[in-house]
């Protein structure tokens, strides 16, 4: 449902002209080869993996993507970072491990299963990362993110609807449409995390190195501390401090001493 609303929102601002969306002589399948990486696989990846280690081993997993998008951007798109950058990269990469070891609950070897197939959402990520930097030349970031709206909702609500159709049970499919608190989420995950979001991404992407936007990812983590704090009461520690100083500067680092155009 987050991606439909995703679709709806877009192609009615399209419709009203707010939107300049064509894809008339472009090359189609590339686009939908990017959106199979970002959002199904990704996804699909994420949540399987999730829910096969503690919240501790994902965290550390997913915090990898910047490393996985540096080696990639260097091989494909001719950008490798610098030593410095490589260097603030590592920082916070090595922040967000801080944090996740410090938090407890990771048992590295025993959840292997769910790491390797994190290591597909890592991968994903990165792909993703390279193809819509490449694809930015030929379409604008409000054509990526409208194409992978439109395949969210193709891959997600098809496979979905298909599973209620099978069982029997099609009235299920519609369910959350009854619960305020669902339709919150709905709207906020559709608009805000899905068109707001991903737009924001593309259009860095189109601007920026792949390897010096990727980094802003371990962010989340620091996002996620002080949502955490001030809006489910979680206990704020010192080494929150510690690890989220140690992301920061390494965002700051990567995007400060960046390869002069």
């Amino acid at each position: 449902f987050r991606f439909a609303v995703a679709v709806i929102f877009m192609t009615l601002l399209k419709t009203l002209g707010l939107l300049k969306i064509s894809f008339r002589g472009k090359n189609i399948q590339v686009l939908v080869f990017l959106s199979l990486f970002q959002p199904v696989i990704y996804f699909v990846c994420e949540i399987i993996g999730i829910s096969k280690t503690t919240a501790s081993e994902a965290g550390m997993m997913i915090a990898l993507i910047p490393v996985v998008v540096a080696i990639l951007s260097t091989i494909f798109l001719k950008e490798a970072p610098t030593r410095l950058q490589a260097l603030f990269i590592g920082a916070s990469v090595l922040g967000v491990f801080f944090i996740m070891y410090m938090t407890g609950n990771v048992a590295i070897g025993e959840n292997l299963e769910g790491m390797f197939v994190l290591l597909g959402a890592v991968l994903a990520a990165g792909v993703f990362n390279i193809l819509s930097r490449k694809l930015s030349l030929h379409f604008s970031s409000v054509e990526i993110t409208y194409g992978m709206m439109w395949m969210g909702f193709i891959s997600f609500g098809g496979v979905s609807l298909i599973q209620h159709t099978v069982s029997g049970n099609l009235g299920a499919f519609f369910e959350p449409l009854r619960h305020p608190q669902a339709l919150v989420s709905i709207f906020y995950l559709g608009l805000v995390s899905s068109v707001v979001g991903f737009f924001m991404m593309n259009y860095m992407l189109s601007k920026v190195e792949a390897s010096r936007s990727a980094v802003f990812a371990n962010l989340v983590t620091i996002v996620s501390i002080i949502a955490g704090v001030m809006i489910l009461g979680d206990p704020f520690h010192w080494y929150h401090v510690v690890g989220g100083g140690l992301i920061i500067i390494g965002v700051w680092g990567t995007n400060h001493f960046r390869v002069k155009m």
